[in-house]
Order: C-alpha cells, then sequence, then structure tokens
C-alpha cells in the first residue's frame, strides 16, 4: 500500500491577477499539481480579466491535469473575496493555500497532511519558507515561523505567524470563524487572527516546504502608500477586535512607517534585519 494512501483528501486554493506573469503561475501550479500525495482538486480564481499569456498556460494545464477547475470574476475582487469564492467551491474539509508565483516543494502536501491527520487537534498548519532570488534561483534566506501554539498566540499580536503561502486550514474552522473578510490588504494575517480568536489551534513545521520568490518590486510593494495604510488599518481593527494590545498595535506601525520613510536604498537591508525576524 502507498504510504499515502491513508492521507486525508484536501483542495488546492489560488489565486491569480492579470499582474502575474505566465511562467510564474506555470511554475507555481505545476508544483502543487504533481504533489506525492495528489491533491482532490485545485480551485484557481482568475481574479478579472487575464493576459492571453495567463490564459494560454491556464488553457494548457487544464487540459493536461484534471483536478485543475477554474472559477472567473468579471472584475477584479480581491483576495479576501477570491478566497471565500474557492471556499465555497471545495468539498474536502482540508485547504491547502498557495501563492500564484511561488514553488511547493514536491512532498509539502504529504508532509503537511500527514502533521494534520496525527494531530486532529490542529485547525491550521504552516511551514517554514525559502526566499529566492527569481532572477538567479539563488538561496536568499529562511523565514522562519513560531511553532507551537502558544508561540503562534504570543507572535500573532504583532505579527502574522504562519507564512501565508504555507498554510493549511480546516474548512469547518475558517466557515466557523467567519471566512476572509474584504479588508484591502493583509487578509490573511486578519483571517489568521480570527481563525485563533474563534478558538483555532495552529502550529507550524519546523522545515522549509514552499520557496518564496523575490523580485524587485516586492519590497517597493511593502513601503507603497496604500499598503502602509492598509498595514496600519488591518492592525487597528485587530486591536479593536480585543485581540492584541496598544503596544502592540504602535510597534509594527511604527516600523512599518520607518520603512515608508526609508531611502529605497535602505529599505532592503531595515526589512532583513528587522522586520524578517
Amino acid at each position: 500500500m502507498d504510504k499515502t494512501d491513508k492521507l486525508p483528501e484536501y483542495t488546492v486554493v489560488m489565486s491569480v491577477y492579470s499582474g502575474e506573469k505566465a511562467q510564474f503561475l506555470r511554475e507555481s501550479l505545476v508544483s502543487m499539481l504533481t504533489q506525492t500525495h495528489p491533491c482532490t482538486e485545485l480551485i484557481l480564481v482568475c481574479d478579472g480579466r487575464l493576459t492571453e499569456e495567463l490564459d494560454s498556460v491556464i488553457s494548457e494545464l487544464c487540459g493536461k491535469y484534471p483536478a485543475l477547475h477554474i472559477i472567473g470574476t468579471k472584475e477584479p475582487k480581491g483576495v479576501g473575496a477570491c478566497a471565500n469564492a474557492a471556499l465555497r467551491r471545495a468539498k474536502t474539509e482540508y485547504i491547502v493555500k498557495m501563492d500564484s508565483d511561488d514553488i511547493s516543494l514536491p512532498d509539502r502536501c504529504e508532509r503537511q497532511l500527514r502533521y494534520m491527520a496525527e494531530h486532529p487537534e490542529t485547525d491550521m498548519l504552516g511551514c517554514f519558507i525559502e526566499e529566492f532570488d527569481s532572477d538567479s534561483g539563488e538561496h536568499i534566506a529562511e523565514r522562519r515561523t513560531p511553532l507551537t501554539h502558544s508561540e503562534i498566540m504570543k507572535f500573532a499580536k504583532r505579527r502574522n505567524p504562519f507564512n501565508n503561502q504555507t498554510l493549511v486550514y480546516k474548512r469547518s474552522a475558517a466557515l466557523r470563524a467567519g471566512g476572509y473578510t474584504t479588508v484591502r490588504r493583509c487578509e490573511d494575517y486578519e483571517f489568521v487572527v480570527r481563525m485563533l480568536m474563534s478558538g483555532a489551534v495552529g502550529a507550524n513545521l519546523p522545515e522549509v516546504l514552499v520557496r518564496y520568490r523575490v523580485t524587485d518590486s516586492n519590497l517597493t510593494r511593502r513601503r507603497d502608500f496604500n499598503n502602509t495604510v492598509s498595514f496600519i488599518a488591518v492592525r487597528r481593527h485587530i486591536h479593536r477586535l480585543g485581540f492584541s494590545s496598544f503596544m502592540d498595535f504602535l510597534v509594527p506601525c511604527a516600523a512599518q512607517l520607518v520603512l515608508f520613510m526609508l531611502p529605497r536604498k535602505l529599505t532592503g537591508l531595515f526589512y532583513k534585519k528587522l522586520l524578517r525576524k
């Protein structure tokens, strides 16, 4: 008997928008569709009209992988709305999240679903990621996250305790927490906090199972004005929910403001030394 036969079934949820590169989407989808423990279904939500190159990749892979299913929206709805559409469509209890430009290791889902099966009290599970240079493929750093539920609860007061593209969660727990909301940015962090507040138990595996693509636009987005406003708004919302203290609200917002005001050449150093830890 194959060692994956008794592992739970799962659904992969992803979304893509017109600004994504076709090759990045291809690599991400293939990494999820060729897992050692295959998914029951991969639901890709196309957020608004896509480019011809993206449509071509999706059409090609739909013909090759029967598990790939597409949901389309006429107009861009945002990450939260796309995640909710996939959540409503999913038929399995276990949901595996993935971003449209990152790459999962071949046994990512096997390892995470085995942990979930062996620890049924766990409602959401993440892991470490490897940041790599998108142009050269070279290793940049590892982004590690807190491992135990108590550590996750403490860390979540100020920052997302999960690498969001590594998250596996129970559909029933997500629905109990109300699914995703329509906050403009930081949807994953806000979702995780409400999951924790609703009683969900979290954990992280101490191993790299996803490769995170770093491009020139990553840090630009982090210091964008609209991103900074949304960053503060979400943390204010979380503070008002009663999850975090005033200092828990103040400290990360101050760090984000420093990042916004720094000269561009110092942004990467600040992020590497302080915000990634």
